[in-house]
């Protein structure tokens, strides 16, 4: 029983991680139709943007998370101006190719900055470096604080998409940009506001991962960024609350395969899942079908 119960103290706090990112995939998605494969690299840059606050200009964890989360909102918008905003009427197709290639981009960018080696993020201390031992469980406060955070920035998320202008603006333009165009909204806007979320989302989880497991390197956002995509899928693409539930479920099933079984498998099973959905429920747990019009 302690070991399940660790084990989803483990998975809670790694799938906090995978819900952010998947917030970021669903959220684009749902606005403009696109499965932006450069999000899974703004997470990446967030981590190292993080370690460079925490090592060269030796500032705390939460000045390093909101300057990460500031840069990579920065980096999101340039993104969506430079790269995507170009192709908004251009085939599906010629904007994912864009995508890939931004990604690759941002991954090797990273590799001729810093190198293609291994950073360490230097060990926490004070109040965020203890660890709440209940028997054979081990609570470590690093983890409690990527719960917490990750918590609240998806209140925070769900207030503004429900309660704000802008919110409405994006539920709006999801339904039909160009009726919401004749409606007075401003599209392009929208666009870059989700993006400007979507992205401070990843690079907060960027650095609660380096904090959590110590370590970072520039191709590091391939596997989570696939991952919390299958999160995104699992719990409806598109949908905010399907990818906050699939984030934890992937996070979990991980930890859980690795836990008990093997972590050799635990890509495998993550993958197979995302193949059964496909075949049994391809809009997923909380996606709804889209209407062809005609």
């Amino acid at each position: 029983m302690e070991q399940f119960l660790q084990q989803l103290i483990n998975g809670l706090s790694l799938g906090s991680t995978y819900a952010l990112i998947a917030l970021g995939y669903t959220m684009v998605y749902g606005i403009i139709k696109l499965i932006n494969f450069a999000h899974c690299d703004i997470y990446m840059i967030g981590a190292y943007v993080g370690f460079y606050c925490l090592t060269l200009l030796n500032l705390g964890f939460v000045p390093s998370l909101l300057i990460a989360m500031a840069i990579c909102t920065a980096l999101g918008v340039a993104i969506e101006k430079i790269a995507y905003k170009p192709l908004r009427n251009s085939p599906r197709i010629a904007v994912l190719i864009t995508a890939i290639g931004v990604s690759l981009f941002l991954e090797y960018g990273m590799v001729a900055l810093v190198g293609a080696g291994v950073q360490s993020y230097p060990e926490m201390t004070g109040f965020i470096a203890t660890k709440i031992n209940l028997g054979d469980i081990t609570i470590s406060m690093m983890q409690v604080v990527i719960v917490g955070v990750s918590v609240l920035l998806m209140i925070l998320l769900q207030f503004i998409v429900k309660k704000t202008k802008m919110g409405k603006a994006m539920r709006a333009v999801s339904l039909d940009a160009d009726a919401a165009r004749l409606m007075g909204i401003n599209v392009d806007a929208t666009i870059s506001f989700t993006f400007m979320l979507g992205s401070a989302f990843a690079g907060a989880a960027g650095v609660m991962v380096g904090m959590l497991y110590k370590s970072i390197r520039p191709l590091m956002g391939y596997l989570p960024g696939i991952k919390a995509f299958v999160a995104a899928v699992f719990g409806g693409i598109g949908s905010i609350p399907g990818a906050m539930i699939g984030g934890y479920f992937i996070g979990l099933v991980e930890v859980m395969v690795s836990g008990y079984v093997n972590s050799l498998y635990k890509d495998a099973v993550v993958f197979a899942i995302l193949i059964l959905i496909l075949i049994i429920k391809p809009t997923g747990l909380m996606g709804r079908a889209e209407r062809e019009k005609v």
